[in-house]
């Protein structure tokens, strides 16, 4: 690989253990609910750092938004909505369906969707080649990895006498409905270049252009985050937790927004060092390694405390199997 496409793999690598640990602040929430956390992150995350960095980073960004199309716009938000969509099932089918089957569902169908889904779209030529190989191969074995990883948790709740969840059936759609939603935050962001094109056009570093896409697919992705947070701020009367003490809680809210901000833009610019198949590969290699930095966020945190040893050497071949795949793609991306 050239050096740029080693930086674009390094800036994936960052921008995947930052995802992947995106959540971990919530464990230290004292006193908010999830509602309470969801809703302040979700305007950070989705609102302020993506403005923020559009206009710090994106030139005019203001010139970029007046000379577009509808459907140059409209796109990027639509799918940036049903991204949104996704967010909520997520937690839907994970409270039924449990959480090591549930992540194999949404996790798996979204990495490998997310990274089909362009590549097919954008370098279909790529497909009968060697390196199209190489990708499908890679593909293969990151969702053995998931797969795998994912039963390691299913050990582990066994072991620690869990219970899988209800309502097996609606959950299981649930989860595939999410799987092959959860991506749609790629396809805002692959599918709104022309965003980033006329941002180039108008002065701006290809390295920065992408950061006037994410506050257009992005504000898609806030209308279902927001509507749901404040359904069960309303349902659980939970808006008057607000008026207590709520520093300490909304420094976590917002941390877990810049953690995941920070993912987003990183991966953006990791996308443009890793060349024609940025938004492809580099979506499989940002989502392998969103997987391992939260395995092993879990495992230091103290979720396997208690574990049986068999779920741990699962899930230590799942963490391998990953990393294999990662060597296999980023061999395809040469």
């Amino acid at each position: 690989m050239s050096a740029a496409a080693w930086g674009g793999l390094a800036m994936v690598l960052v921008a995947g253990a930052l995802a992947g640990n995106c959540m971990l602040p919530m464990k230290f929430t004292r006193r908010w609910h999830w509602e309470n956390t969801w809703l302040v992150f979700s305007l950070v995350s989705l609102v302020v750092l993506p403005w923020a960095l559009a206009l710090l980073l994106a030139g005019n960004v203001m010139e970029v938004y007046r000379g577009l199309s509808p459907v140059e716009w409209l796109l990027p938000l639509a799918l940036g909505a049903g991204w949104g969509i996704a967010q909520v099932l997520f937690g839907l089918s994970i409270a039924r369906l449990g959480l090591a089957l549930g992540c194999a569902i949404i996790v798996g169908l979204g990495s490998l969707f997310g990274t089909l889904v362009p590549l097919f779209f954008k370098n279909r030529e790529v497909l009968g080649t060697a390196r199209g190989a190489l990708i499908l191969c890679g593909l293969a074995v990151m969702v053995a990895g998931i797969v795998v990883s994912a039963q390691a948790g299913r050990r582990r709740e066994q072991g620690q006498g869990k219970s899988s969840g209800r309502g097996y059936r609606m959950a299981l759609a649930l989860a595939v409905l999410c799987g092959l939603m959860a991506p749609m935050v790629n396809y805002s962001f692959a599918f709104g270049q022309d965003i980033a094109d006329r941002a180039m056009r108008l002065g701006v570093p290809a390295t920065h252009a992408g950061y006037a896409v994410w506050p257009v697919g992005l504000a898609g992705g806030l209308i279902p985050n927001l509507v749901y947070s404040f359904y069960l701020l309303f349902r659980n009367r939970t808006w008057s937790v607000f008026h207590g003490p709520w520093a300490a809680d909304a420094g976590m809210a917002a941390l877990m927004g810049v953690f995941w901000m920070g993912a987003m833009s990183i991966y953006g610019v990791a996308s443009v060092y890793l060349g024609a198949l940025g938004t492809s590969v580099g979506w499989g290699l940002f989502q392998i390694f969103n997987i391992m930095a939260a395995n092993v966020s879990g495992v230091l945190t103290g979720e396997w405390r208690n574990a049986p040893a068999g779920a741990l050497r699962t899930l230590y071949a799942g963490l391998v199997l990953l990393a294999c795949a990662t060597v296999i793609l980023a061999a395809g991306n040469r």
